[in-house]
């Protein structure tokens, strides 16, 4: 926490360019940190610490577009994959990134939704993001993966829980795109470009649903720990 405060005590500027005073984003991670203190115990408390540095440094640095992808992707990669059914004890649950972070790992929708909420606080704008479901054709089952587009007729970036190395979609033969879906729009996957705009992305229940818990009042304890 103290190298925290350092670092957010000289980016008043930082605050400006977000429309919030600095000390405003210092609380608004304390309090984040805090929620997880009390909900998950230390461990958790130090991801979460991780991750508000990570955002914070990405935002003063100015990092690279590509930069902001690869960081976020090898940061989120080091949590441990589990199944929905094991962790939360329900068979399709989409945590939030406190919710992940807390756990200490989840399952392909945990991993990419916590990277496509990260990548958007460090400013990467929602129409060059989407969020993946594909079909995993070695493992035979479906799977979530986020996709980064440098320019709207561009062939996307992969980011992936499965494979460390961000690459092209034209490389990632191993992914069968199905749908995509953003913070407004839907679309059905018909090639490994932009796909067939298909509505609005409110569609998706458990999209609406997450987006409707992501509060620190709302956390949700996992039925088995990852820490001990």
């Amino acid at each position: 926490m103290r190298r925290l405060r350092s670092l957010l005590a000289g980016l008043a500027w930082l605050g400006l360019v977000l429309g919030l005073p600095a000390q405003s984003l210092l609380r608004e991670d304390e309090n984040m940190i805090a929620a997880v203190r009390q909900f998950y115990g230390e461990p958790a408390t130090t991801r979460t610490q991780a991750w508000r540095q990570l955002v914070r440094e990405g935002q003063a640095a100015g990092w690279s577009e590509r930069e902001r992808l690869s960081r976020v992707n090898i940061f989120f990669n080091r949590l441990h994959f589990i199944d929905d059914i094991k962790l939360w004890g329900k068979e399709d649950y989409w945590a939030t990134p406190l919710e992940f972070l807390g756990a200490g790992g989840g399952d392909c929708e945990d991993f990419s939704i916590a990277k496509y909420f990260t990548l958007l606080e460090l400013g990467i704008d929602d129409s060059k993001l989407r969020l993946v479901y594909v079909k995993a054709l070695r493992l035979n089952q479906f799977h979530m993966v986020v996709a980064y587009y440098p320019t709207p007729s561009s062939v996307p970036f992969i980011l992936d829980n499965l494979e460390g190395t961000i690459r092209p979609a034209t490389e990632r033969r191993d992914l069968e795109p199905i749908y995509s879906f953003n913070g407004q729009h839907l679309w059905l996957m018909r090639e490994r470009g932009q796909g067939e705009l298909a509505g609005q992305a409110s569609r998706l229940s458990l999209w609406n649903d997450l987006r409707g818990r992501v509060d620190v009042k709302r956390l949700q304890r996992p039925k088995i720990n990852l820490d001990r």
